[in-house]
């Protein structure tokens, strides 16, 4: 209904159009009442949970001032005489992530075509292939990390263990899910000219999900390196043994030091990693440049006033 056929209506027809659909025009008593509840409940919660937690308590206000002695201390940040050892420990921790990664990656694509609905007709099968993927993603990193540590003892390999346990998890359900949603035409084209089964996953099936399997994979490899940093808390290896050595020891200069070289590690894979998807899913055109996207930067905007004009020239 236009705009026009709207003003054209007589107060008679609006009243009739009101009785018809009273939620539309105004909510009810009824729901404005629980609506009212709704909100009053949740904001006892909130505050009941507040209170409990000790938010209103002189503890959580007095440690603001212990809060700000503690990040005075930090800087200037200082290595004590260790930064070999550093710089050996934050290379473990990525070399802890790129394993783990790889080995959760391998192990995920078989199960996820296990788990897809689409390749795997045994319903049974299907359904203990996702229900064993939720039981390894449902434990956290450090929970997994206790374990192999009991079992293996201190050092990197139970972190990567621990890592591709919850990759595998997280990424079984990521791909099947990706596999699920594959334009079935590929995969009938494939069969009618005779190819097998393997034929059908590298031809019709691959070159359809690579790229979002890359995606997640390479986002996984993101969260890992800040996974691995947590997991050598608990004695798994990585430069975050050295950073909660540093901290209980009172050594906070000591320990910004590692905190500003974990931000740099992370930000360089962030950067890394964003440029191989774009690579990877924009091909040729990403090789031969993109001038729109390149203006848009805060470097491109640059080029462009730096670079002389035809006419200059």
């Amino acid at each position: 209904m236009t705009g026009a056929a709207i003003k054209e209506l007589t107060a008679e027809e609006i009243e009739k159009q009101k009785e018809r659909f009273p939620r539309v025009f105004s909510l009810t008593s009824k729901d404005k009442t629980i609506r009212w509840l709704s909100g009053c409940a949740v904001v006892a919660i909130l505050l009941y949970s507040f209170n409990r937690f000790g938010f209103f308590s002189e503890k959580f206000y007095g440690s603001f001032g212990k809060l700000a002695i503690m990040f005075d201390q930090m800087f200037p940040p200082t290595t004590g005489g260790q930064m070999g050892d550093y710089i050996q420990a934050i290379l473990e921790t990525l070399s802890m992530a790129l394993i783990g990664s790889l080995i959760g990656g391998i192990l995920a694509l078989p199960l996820a075509f296990m788990a897809a609905k689409n390749f795997n007709p045994i319903r049974p099968i299907q359904f203990s292939t996702r229900r064993f993927a939720d039981v390894l993603r449902a434990a956290d990193y450090m929970i997994w990390g206790l374990i192999f540590v009991r079992a293996m003892g201190l050092g990197p390999i139970p972190g990567i263990m621990a890592i591709a346990i919850i990759d595998t998890g997280i990424l079984v359900i990521l791909y099947s899910e990706a596999i699920e949603n594959i334009d079935r035409k590929q995969i009938e084209g494939i069969k009618a000219s005779g190819g097998s089964t393997l034929e059908i996953i590298r031809f019709g099936v691959m070159p359809q999900v690579m790229p979002v399997l890359l995606t997640n994979a390479l986002y996984m490899f993101e969260s890992n390196t800040r996974a691995a940093t947590i997991l050598g808390i608990v004695g798994a290896g990585g430069i975050g043994f050295l950073l909660s050595d540093n901290l209980r020891a009172f050594e906070f200069s000591n320990a910004c030091t590692i905190i500003l070289m974990i931000i740099g590690v992370v930000y360089i894979i962030d950067y890394g990693s964003r440029k191989l998807r774009e690579r990877y899913i924009r091909g040729d055109d990403y090789l031969q440049g993109d001038e729109d996207t390149g203006a848009k930067t805060f470097f491109g905007r640059l080029a462009s006033r730096l670079r002389p004009s035809r006419s200059q020239e």
